[in-house]
C-alpha cells in the first residue's frame, strides 16, 4: 500500500508530537511560609518542562495566591540572556539584596546576591556554581515570588530533586522542598 503525501506529512506530524510529549517532564513539591509571629502555612509546588527539567514553568500555590512563571536551572550551557528574565517584575538586577544562597554557594559573597560576583561575569558564574536554579513568579494580582533552589541530583534537572528558599517580595519566606 502507498501512501499519500498528505497521510505521510500526517503520520510525521504524529510522531513528532508523540516524541515531544515524551520529553515532557513535570513535579511537585511542597513547602512552609514562613512569617514571624505567624503559623506556617502549607505551600504546594508544580513545575512542568521540554528540556528534562533545566529550564519550564513552575506554580506556587498559597493559601491566598498562586504564583507562576520561569525557571531556569544554571548549567555549564546557560548564557547570559537566559538569565535575564529572572531579574524582571521589580527585582534588582541579579537580586543583589539577597545575599544569602545557601551551603556551597554564594554565602560570605558581601552581599552580592545571585548576580554578578566579584570577578565574574555571568556565563563564569554559571560554570562555576552549576546545579543551582533560580525562579521569578509572579500573581494575577501582580505578586512577586522568587526562588532560588540547590538540587540534588543536577544532572537529572528539577526531577532529580533538591531543597530552596523562595521569597514573596514585600512578604513571607517560604522553605521548598522537591
Amino acid at each position: 500500500m502507498r501512501l499519500s503525501k498528505k497521510s505521510g506529512i500526517a503520520s510525521l506530524a504524529a510522531a513528532a508530537l508523540l516524541l515531544l510529549a515524551g520529553c515532557t517532564t513535570t513535579g511537585m513539591g511542597g513547602g512552609e511560609i514562613i512569617q514571624k509571629g505567624q503559623p506556617d502555612k502549607p505551600v504546594l509546588f508544580s513545575w512542568k518542562s521540554t528540556d528534562g527539567g533545566i529550564t519550564g514553568t513552575m506554580t506556587a500555590t498559597l493559601p491566598t495566591a498562586t504564583f507562576q512563571g520561569p525557571f531556569l536551572q544554571i548549567t555549564q550551557q546557560t548564557q547570559s540572556d537566559a538569565m535575564a528574565p529572572m531579574w524582571g517584575g521589580g527585582w534588582p538586577v541579579g537580586w543583589s539584596d539577597w545575599s544569602y544562597w545557601g551551603y556551597g554557594g554564594m554565602a560570605g559573597m558581601g552581599g552580592m546576591g545571585l548576580g554578578m560576583t566579584p570577578g565574574f561575569d555571568s556565563v563564569q558564574f554559571a560554570t562555576v556554581y552549576s546545579g543551582k536554579v533560580i525562579a521569578n513568579l509572579k500573581s494575577p494580582q501582580g505578586g512577586l515570588m522568587r526562588c532560588r533552589l540547590h538540587m540534588l541530583k543536577p544532572q537529572q534537572g528539577m526531577s532529580g530533586g533538591g531543597t530552596g528558599e523562595c521569597q514573596i517580595q514585600g512578604g513571607a519566606s517560604i522553605q521548598a522542598n522537591f
